[in-house]
């Protein structure tokens, strides 16, 4: 049986306000949008398929929300990352706050990298300073974090690569529809040395500026947090677009929700307990129906029972 999966029920739940900050990030926050980003605007996984950037490469993601408990982990850890504390306090600098923030393996070394990713809604991208410096202090911040947790003393070369990403949905004209990488590169000024790239490519800010249909570039992850983030386009429509235009799911095979109570049913039933049975099967119907908000119907074809008892347990239910 079918089911709409975490980023489905976002989309319905945000609405036209998905534009609005605490709604951007519960959508972002999700590990297949996480690497959509990645895949389109990180060297390291430009060559893998979303899905498995997803199941493989994300890990101890954090989201900025108020009413998240930082000890809170969710039910399902395959599609939403989970609610922890994404500040950064230092006593001489103040605290920073991160919208999302989060840990991702490097394929085929196993090293780590870290990633935020701030979501800026404002009409001016100009906000009293250039967001660019911002986005690079944050980089700074998170490299000078690194110590006592990553390395101690001089050993610099523990040091992890991090990355700033910007998502602008409202910026100037000339910035729409684009994505800009800023990044530290080698120059030789004079002669014709070479070190290895990994002891100096260590910060790199991403600006993803997002626009509308009309021109060439609106295509791939510029589409598609423009849909997402829409505050013009019903969820329906959101829905029908990530999933034609991007592959992205927006069902779950029900299974997990109901093997618990499938197997204990079939292990009484094995014990040859009737009333058992019945009851289990009563109680699993009924879980179903209000947690999942099924109909009697649907909990019963979830729960695979045979087409000449559903009349009888349909009775017990109203009585």
């Amino acid at each position: 049986m079918e089911i709409e999966n975490i980023l489905a029920k976002n989309i319905t739940a945000a609405g036209v306000k998905a534009a609005y900050d605490a709604a951007c990030k519960r959508l972002l926050a999700n590990k297949t949008i996480l690497a959509w980003i990645m895949k389109s605007c990180l060297e390291e996984y430009k060559d893998y398929h979303v899905n498995e950037i997803a199941e493989k490469y994300i890990e101890s993601p954090q989201i900025a929300e108020a009413t998240v408990n930082p000890d809170e982990v969710t039910n399902d850890n395959s599609e939403q990352i989970r609610g922890a504390n994404v500040e950064d306090s230092t006593i001489q600098e103040g605290t920073i706050t991160y919208d999302i923030r989060f840990l991702a393996i490097v394929p085929g070394t196993g090293d780590t990298i870290r990633l935020i990713i701030n979501i800026e809604a404002q009409n001016d991208f100009y906000p009293g300073y250039p967001i660019i410096k911002r986005a690079l202090y944050y980089c700074s911040r998170m490299i000078s974090s690194q110590y006592s947790s990553e390395f101690t003393g001089s050993h610099y070369e523990k040091i992890k690569k991090v990355y700033s990403i910007f998502i602008c949905s409202k910026p100037p004209k000339k910035r729409k529809n684009t994505i800009t990488r800023y990044c530290v590169r080698e120059e030789n000024l004079v002669g014709q040395v070479s070190e290895r790239k990994a002891d100096y490519d260590l910060l790199t800010v991403v600006m993803i500026c997002l626009g509308h249909a009309g021109d060439d570039n609106y295509t791939g992850i510029l589409k598609l947090l423009d849909v997402l983030l829409s505050s013009e386009k019903e969820a329906g429509e959101k829905k029908k677009i990530l999933q034609d235009d991007f592959d992205i799911a927006m069902t779950k095979t029900l299974e997990s929700e109901v093997s618990v109570m499938c197997n204990l049913s079939k292990g009484v039933e094995e014990r040859g307990i009737a009333i058992g049975v019945e009851t289990t099967t009563l109680n699993a119907i009924r879980n179903l129906m209000e947690t999942l908000k099924l109909t009697a119907e649907q909990a019963m074809e979830a729960l695979k029972v045979p087409e000449e008892e559903k009349v009888k347990y349909v009775g017990m239910l109203k009585g």
